[in-house]
């Protein structure tokens, strides 16, 4: 069950819906308008981490989980 990422074409608002089929009816939650663009989902995967410059990051953020450490 994906969950899609949308825009209101009417008040610009910006929403998440789960979408159990492709004929349910989606609307805009605070304008109520079925008028919306689908926006590409931005999503995070663990893996290795670096700077431009090739350098390890230490943002906390270098893709670690509980079976290794993506940025070492």
């Amino acid at each position: 069950m994906p969950i899609y990422e949308y825009v209101c074409d009417d008040c610009g608002t910006r929403y998440e819906r789960l979408v159990l089929n492709r004929a349910q009816e989606i609307s805009c939650p605070k304008c109520e308008s079925s008028k919306h663009t689908l926006q590409l989902s931005v999503f995070s995967a663990p893996g290795n981490s670096s700077k431009a410059n090739g350098q390890p990051s230490n943002s906390g953020a270098c893709g670690c989980t509980p079976r290794g450490c993506g940025c070492h």
